[in-house]
């Protein structure tokens, strides 16, 4: 798909929305000779083939909304399309490297205290990265545009806040569609935070293309709903609305940044993402022709409505494999 208003200063000849795939000739001989060996002893060859492993990022809260820790393996039951699954893979608290883009809504509407919102930003940033992680920002408006590429390097990121800059149109589904083709080719835990009111004046893309792109690369959004007045009859609601369900169906989180200011909630997420805990699985007994697979994650021994649990909704089967 082709797509317009995109800039990334420094990434010469790269475009976001497009992978290239490159293919050694090697392969078609390696792949000509396992056919002429299997046809010649199909009688004694057993094929075997990788299963993906399932990465999940689950979040527990109680009634209340405090986070609970300490839970076990044995707390925790899977299921993939209604049918029981075995845990593979239990963490408790992630050391995994944390690939996080921050992405800025700069239109008009939303960029109202520049200020303001470049010293939570760098705040955040401050308080987020570990030794093994790395951080991006983009900003959009009318265009996409990467002001700082990964990086473990606090001083570049601050720098690429001091240069947010206004726009007029809002292209919030584009950053969403891009940012998360971009976390896809990293490694461990990807998050896209974004700051934005939800209303998407650019329309390239569509909100079902955007949620697939952050479901296929694994991308948890937690939005941050920058509303201008409360009251304020121009709001979009159909936009907040949005933002909230994409951080519901991607395993994320949502927050008002009127509701204690930008830098309680970039803490919100800050915490979020230090409580989480990792359960994997190899699925099994998958249904044939089934694309998308939903995946549910319950603490058997607890009444249903003692406990939250928050996480991806599902995956898709077609998507690359991945290692974490």
């Amino acid at each position: 798909m082709a797509r317009k208003g995109f800039r990334f200063p420094g990434l010469k000849g790269e475009t976001w929305g497009t992978r290239r795939v490159g293919v050694r000739a090697s392969w078609g001989a390696g792949l000509l000779a396992l056919c002429i060996a299997v046809g010649l002893h199909a009688q004694d060859v057993t094929l075997r083939l990788d299963v993906k492993l399932v990465t999940l990022f689950v979040n527990v809260t109680d009634q209340n909304g405090a986070i609970v820790g300490g839970l076990t393996q044995g707390d925790f039951a899977i299921g993939e399309d209604g049918r029981p699954q075995k845990i593979a893979l239990f963490e408790r608290q992630s050391e995994m490297p944390l690939n996080l883009t921050l992405a800025i809504d700069t239109s008009d509407s939303v960029f109202k205290d520049r200020d303001l919102e470049r010293d939570a930003g760098k705040e955040f940033v401050h308080a987020m990265l570990r030794p093994q992680d790395q951080m991006s920002l983009i900003q959009f408006a009318t265009e996409v545009s990467e002001l700082t590429p990964f990086t473990n390097k606090e001083a570049q990121i601050d720098r690429g806040l001091d240069r947010l800059h206004g726009g007029d149109a809002t292209a919030l589904y584009d950053a969403i569609y891009l940012a998360s083709q971009r976390l896809g080719r990293k490694q461990g835990r990807k998050v896209l935070v974004l700051v934005s009111d939800g209303g998407d004046t650019a329309r390239n893309t569509t909100y079902p293309e955007a949620l697939e792109q952050a479901l296929r690369n694994e991308v948890m959004i937690y939005s941050i709903i920058d509303v201008p007045i409360a009251a304020s009859a121009g709001r979009d609601t159909g936009g907040e609305h949005a933002l909230i369900t994409l951080a519901e169906q991607t395993g994320g989180k949502s927050f008002y940044a009127n509701e204690g200011g930008l830098q309680k909630a970039f803490a919100q997420v800050s915490d979020d993402l230090r409580t989480q805990y990792v359960i994997g699985y190899y699925p099994r007994s998958q249904e044939p022709g089934t694309n998308f697979h939903h995946v549910q994650v319950t603490i058997p021994r607890a009444a249903p409505e003692a406990f939250s649990l928050r996480y991806r909704t599902g995956y898709y089967s077609d998507s690359p494999v991945k290692s974490h």
